[in-house]
């Protein structure tokens, strides 16, 4: 039996099936991106080359962007957890997150043709406001701060830090980078913290 699990913002199951027509989407929409640029995608061509209806695209996703911000999600997490490393404190979340962002864009820009040019910060900021989101009601925040707008300017700091290093020849590694970029968002943490 299928079990669903809440994660925050979003509901997640374990239904193989369910689970296998997001990944034919996810591959198929990848597959689309070397081709076309995604503002030229349309349904209905993620749907068929998924060999799935438009009917079963809609029933996991509300639009085209939702497929490709979930995409970026799932790549995210797995380029953190292939380096090992663990949410299992603030400390080493931020950590986490920072080098999860230097990964993403380091292979999104290696990939071939159009995948190189589609909308980064349309797909991976979402994602982590969404990891900032999620923690938040285990650290209670100052009087006033707006939660959203904190995930907000963190995730838009961590991914602007980490693009300049990214953009920069002859660039430190990304260990190195990551330090210097937790340095200067903790802080922000902190004073928005009770």
């Amino acid at each position: 039996m299928a079990k669903t699990i809440s994660s925050g913002t979003a509901t997640e199951t374990t239904d193989p099936r369910v689970l296998r027509s997001r990944r034919m989407l996810m591959d198929a929409l990848g597959r689309l991106l070397i081709q076309k640029q995604f503002e030229d995608i349309s349904i209905q061509e993620i749907a068929d080359e998924a060999t799935l209806n438009r009917a079963t695209f809609y029933l996991h996703y509300p639009d085209k962007n939702s497929l490709l911000q979930a995409m970026a999600a799932v790549r995210f997490r797995n380029l953190v957890e292939r380096r090992g490393l663990s949410f299992t404190d603030c400390d080493g979340g931020l950590r986490a997150i920072v080098l999860g962002v230097c990964d993403y864009l380091s292979e999104t820009s290696g990939c071939p043709g159009q995948l190189a040019k589609m909308p980064i910060e349309g797909s991976i900021i979402p994602v982590v406001e969404g990891i900032f989101r999620e923690g938040s009601p285990d650290h209670p925040l100052a009087p006033g701060v707006d939660p959203g707008l904190l995930a907000t300017t963190v995730a838009w700091a961590i991914f602007g830090a980490a693009r300049l290093w990214f953009e920069t020849p002859d660039r430190v590694p990304a260990e190195e980078m990551a330090e210097k970029i937790e340095v200067m968002v903790k802080p922000i943490l902190l004073s928005a913290s009770q």
